[in-house]
């Protein structure tokens, strides 16, 4: 492809999803996003930290490469626990009226992240499981045709590809349809797709790039512990968005420094 049409091409998708200024802006600063921890159980049925954890972290993540403060919201199944990041209850009513929210506010682009636990049917948000279908019908509902991505730490959650891809939208998620993901133990600090999704946050340059890095990490981790067999976690971009995320980069941002397990207020 020559410079000339590789331009032509970014050009008409910015054209196409109504939001080339703010992708030239390389900025998230107007982009709507909800970050939810979905249970406080281990596998084996006893308390962890893992789920909320992440959120938290990954919250400071976004804030790090762009997002806005004010255009993020926290969700957990236990938010009198952290008044630090002074979460809301995770809920699905009220999930999806804080995307409707923030979208009404926002004129940007969506990012939705979910860390629970999954099956077959969907993810774990608290005592209820969001379903791929139901996910699907809130993020149209909500962000519409903005450039969207989603991203479900959870085992099985490849169930979610079919129902979330858009053109317009990047799914990344913790394992294929068909595998679990590993790392939701009482002792464990982060599931371990979304501790490297923490680790690869700093070096990455935009959403696809972070991806990869993410599958990456999460393959030589597994293979180290050996954990089997491996989740697979799976990424898929559509293709009015794929020439768009370059230009949507992440602003330039130290690694995080280390955090101590969070156990409450």
């Amino acid at each position: 492809m020559t410079r000339g049409l590789s331009r032509l091409v970014v050009l008409l998708a910015g054209l196409w999803l109504g939001t080339a200024p703010a992708a030239q802006a390389g900025s998230f600063s107007d982009w709507a996003a909800i970050v939810v921890a979905g249970d406080w159980r281990a596998h084996n049925g006893g308390p962890t930290e893992t789920f909320d954890n992440a959120r938290r972290d990954v919250a400071q993540a976004l804030e790090r490469v762009g997002f806005q403060r004010d255009n993020l919201r926290q969700f957990s199944v236990r938010p009198e626990r952290y008044r630090d990041s002074r979460p809301a209850k995770s809920d699905l009513e009220a999930i999806y009226a804080s995307m409707s929210d923030l979208t009404a506010r926002t004129s940007g682009g969506c990012l939705l992240y979910v860390t629970s636990h999954g099956d077959p049917s969907g993810v774990l948000v608290d005592e209820r499981v969001l379903p791929p279908r139901v996910l699907g019908t809130m993020v149209d509902r909500t962000c519409g045709e903005r450039p969207t991505v989603v991203v479900i730490s959870a085992c099985f959650s490849g169930v979610f590809v079919p129902a979330l891809a858009a053109p317009n939208r990047m799914v990344l998620t913790a394992a294929r349809r068909d595998r679990s993901s590993f790392g939701c133990g009482e002792a464990d600090k982060y599931p371990y797709f979304d501790d490297c999704f923490l680790q690869s946050a700093p070096r990455a340059r935009d959403f696809a790039g972070l991806g990869r890095a993410v599958q990456a990490c999460v393959a030589d981790r597994e293979q180290k512990e050996g954990m089997k067999p491996p989740s697979e976690p799976q990424l898929w971009v559509g293709p009015a968005l794929r020439p768009l995320l370059p230009l949507y980069a992440f602003a330039p941002t130290p690694a995080a420094p280390a955090r101590t397990l969070s156990t409450g207020p």
